[in-house]
């Protein structure tokens, strides 16, 4: 168990990461938390366009490469990183990646939880991982699961910015202030060399994302990445 304060971050691709929750990771990251990432997939299939176009590409080469992106970006981060290798487009879980997941809850113990949007007519994979991650949360609380290792609390879960969000059903509730480490965010798109036509869209993102937090705050915000929630806020004494 460890004595820092810990967050999860369920990625269904080795990219997913950076460019919806790279600030947030970072932040934390440099305010001493222990932030764990989990890729699913690389992303070999279905994201890794650039690569394929190459001559003579093949799929351990793509994986290689991408594992090689996300580590180097994780790093920039300041967050340790895993993948599962379970494939992408389709993507596909058994028993196996979620009881491996609640095994990370269990370790981690995370003090909140990042995934993806709940719904992507886009993408299957990524409502999937997320889907996932919840189904782990909630083994890691059984206590009828591998009863000699203790169960977790409620962690919260933030569902981090789709690419097409009016098309998901998402919608921002909760805006992050993350313009101390944008630069490190900008480093990690640069690592993702096989999806460098992403690098100014995400741009884009943060800064109106940062623009519609200063709106609805009194602080002055350059650069924000947004979230939906899935359980209500608990709070306690006031609603300040």
């Amino acid at each position: 168990m460890s004595e820092s304060k810990t967050a999860l971050v369920v990625s269904a691709h080795s990219a997913d990461f950076v460019w919806r929750a790279g600030g947030a990771i970072a932040l934390h990251a440099a305010q001493g938390w222990r932030v764990h990432i989990v890729c699913l997939s690389f992303g070999e299939r279905g994201e890794s366009a650039k690569l394929w176009r190459q001559p003579g590409m093949t799929m351990e080469k793509v994986k290689t490469d991408r594992r090689a992106e996300a580590k180097e970006a994780a790093d920039i981060l300041g967050a340790s990183v895993e993948f599962l290798d379970i494939g992408d487009y389709p993507m596909r879980a058994g028993l196996d990646v979620v009881f491996h997941l609640a095994g990370i809850y269990r370790e981690l113990r995370p003090s909140f939880v990042l995934s993806h949007s709940l719904k992507d007519p886009y993408n299957f994979d990524h409502p999937l991982a997320t889907h996932v991650a919840q189904e782990a949360r909630v083994v890691a609380q059984a206590h009828g699961h591998e009863p000699d290792v203790p169960v977790i609390g409620a962690p919260p879960v933030y569902l981090f910015e789709p690419h097409q969000p009016e098309q998901c059903e998402w919608k921002p509730e909760l805006f992050l202030d993350i313009t101390s480490v944008w630069e490190k965010k900008r480093a990690a798109f640069e690592t993702m060399r096989a999806q460098e036509h992403l690098w100014e869209y995400y741009t884009r993102v943060g800064l109106q994302r940062g623009a519609q937090a200063t709106r609805n705050s009194d602080f002055k915000i350059t650069y924000a990445e947004a979230f939906q929630r899935v359980f209500p806020h608990v709070t306690q004494g006031t609603l300040a």
